[in-house]
């Protein structure tokens, strides 16, 4: 599969942004130890999809865990649940811990978790698994016309 361009896509978005290299890493806890960033900052782009078939993206902090049950009332569906990591994949275009926050492959709804909208800028997979990428809280949530919901609990 050829790998996604995330700096082409935000660039043709016009939007801030930021990328921080990092040792390769897939989960949020092992992005934090290598960039020296907060783990709450750091993004979990959840790839996921609903009993009727649709594909969703749950973005929670990285130190909390995904209540899916919160996320299917928030997408007024019966469930959701999260995908396999090929799947997930093959959906947003890139690899588990390189998934951004924005530009995605294929259009699909997203929920921004409550606990994100404090910060005015999230870390998340910056299309590769050696990079964050910061942007706009406010960007992520415009560009997906993101459902804003509490749908992380403690870990």
């Amino acid at each position: 599969m050829r790998e996604m361009n995330l700096e082409e896509r935000i660039q043709e978005l016009g939007i801030w942004y930021r990328f921080i290299q990092k040792k390769e890493t897939i989960h949020t806890a092992d992005a934090s130890t290598a960039s020296g960033i907060e783990l709450h900052r750091i993004t979990k782009n959840l790839v996921s999809i609903t009993n009727t078939g649709e594909y969703v993206v749950l973005i929670i902090p990285g130190d909390r865990r995904v209540d899916l049950k919160k996320a299917a009332d928030a997408l007024k569906v019966k469930n959701v649940k999260l995908v396999s990591f090929d799947e997930a994949e093959a959906v947003s275009g890139y690899p588990p811990g390189a998934t951004p926050s924005i530009g995605f492959k294929n259009k699909m709804r997203v929920i921004l978790d409550t606990e994100l909208t404090r910060f005015e800028t999230l870390y998340c997979g910056g299309g590769k698994r050696d990079r964050l990428l910061e942007v706009r809280v406010n960007d992520v949530v415009r560009l997906n016309n993101a459902v804003v919901a509490l749908i992380s609990l403690k870990s």
